[in-house]
């Protein structure tokens, strides 16, 4: 990633292939891109959470993007939600981290217990 337009239209590209309105969706991910995420890597985060998505041609996976949920410490922060199942919080989800993120709580189902934050 070279710029912030050009995380733009990768966002964009994915949001149209995903259909943001989120209809037919199994799972929707969400990245704190608060200024604390943004310096921690968020943006690095959400581009490799699109790129992994888009290569494993997953399209049924909502991707949204949220402000500082307080945890400072813990960013880049990623919440997971598989259906009706409960948000997962992830904390230190940096872009190397996303690849096994993605293959086992994105499209495993069993979420990463080493970096959740929730106790």
């Amino acid at each position: 990633m070279k710029s912030l337009e050009e995380l733009r239209r990768i966002k964009e590209r994915a949001l149209q292939r995903r259909k943001l309105s989120g209809k037919g969706s199994r799972a929707r991910v969400v990245v704190a891109m608060g200024t604390c995420g943004i310096a921690a890597g968020a943006r690095d985060t959400m581009t490799a959470i699109l790129t992994e998505l888009e290569q494993r041609d997953i399209a049924d996976v909502v991707v949204t993007q949220t402000g500082c949920p307080g945890l400072c410490e813990y960013e880049p922060i990623v919440q997971v939600q598989i259906g009706e199942q409960e948000m997962v919080t992830y904390g230190n989800i940096c872009a190397d981290r996303v690849a096994v993120l993605v293959e086992e709580h994105i499209a495993g189902g069993e979420p990463v217990e080493k970096w959740q934050l929730t106790g």
